[in-house]
């Protein structure tokens, strides 16, 4: 469309423009009660020298704010991740950033981390990105089948793109099973996990319905018992165990008479 200013840019301008007007604001107020910017100069300059070590993170939040601002890695709007968050930039303002998340949690980040660390910008450039759903089958599956049937899964799904089309990978012969990806695009990052929970319900369902199993380990475990007591030959003939009694206890010589 004719006249179309991207978000991102029209927000960057606009902050630009208000720094902008803050500067020559000050300026003309400086000038209008006759004060002496060189003496100021001086004043600040002794100020840098003696909190210069407890601003110099807040100054490097500042002059990262204008790094954002004029590289734009990221713009208002866009869907980032940095560390273990995930979200929208919602502003970027002179020292911090703000980050909505799914669950509308505000992460406010120091500019200086964006532009140090590493994040992953889902919206730079080309906005597609692409969905990885790891799915495990029985080595007894026909992977034709399991192919044909995971395809199925990801069509007709919402925020699922056709082109570049879902695609099925076969990844590796596990212990107890065969590894597969199915591979989706999307337009819309936000929305990842809820288009795994769409696809995964639908493969479920397939699965049943198909008689493909999903393979769980399996252990085998054997159990001891006490060992059995030891028959003794006295045990097994009473016999043998009379006279055993017998010769454990001699008769007297008046028994043996009697006898």
């Amino acid at each position: 469309k004719r006249g179309h200013i991207d978000p991102g840019l029209r927000y960057t301008i606009a902050r630009l423009v208000r720094y902008l007007f803050v500067i020559v604001g000050v300026l003309i107020a400086l000038k209008q009660f006759s004060i002496d910017l060189t003496s100021i100069a001086v004043l600040f300059t002794a100020l840098s020298v003696g909190i210069g070590f407890g601003l110099q993170y807040i100054a490097a939040d500042i002059v990262s704010g204008f790094i954002l601002l004029f590289e734009r890695p990221i713009r208002v709007g866009d869907r980032i991740t940095i560390g273990e968050d995930e979200g929208d930039v919602q502003s970027i303002n002179l020292r911090t950033t703000l980050v909505m998340t799914n669950d509308r949690i505000a992460i406010i980040v120091p500019n200086s981390k964006l532009v140090s660390q590493r994040l992953i910008n889902w919206s730079y450039g080309d906005p597609r990105a692409r969905i990885s759903i790891p799915i495990s089958v029985s080595t007894k599956s026909d992977i034709d089948l399991v192919t044909q049937t995971l395809l199925l899964a990801a069509e007709d799904v919402e925020n699922v793109l056709t082109d570049p089309p879902p695609k099925v990978q076969f990844l590796s012969f596990g212990g107890y099973s065969l590894d597969f990806r199915l591979l989706v695009w999307t337009r819309q990052p936000n929305r990842h996990p809820q288009i795994k929970s769409d696809i995964n319900y639908r493969i479920e369902k397939l699965f049943r319905e198909r008689g493909i199993e999903i393979p769980y380990p399996t252990q085998e475990v054997h159990f001891r018992g006490p060992q059995p007591p030891i028959e003794t030959d006295a045990q097994n003939s009473p016999a043998q165990a009379k006279g055993s009694d017998e010769n454990a206890h001699p008769l007297s010589p008046r028994e043996r008479d009697r006898l």
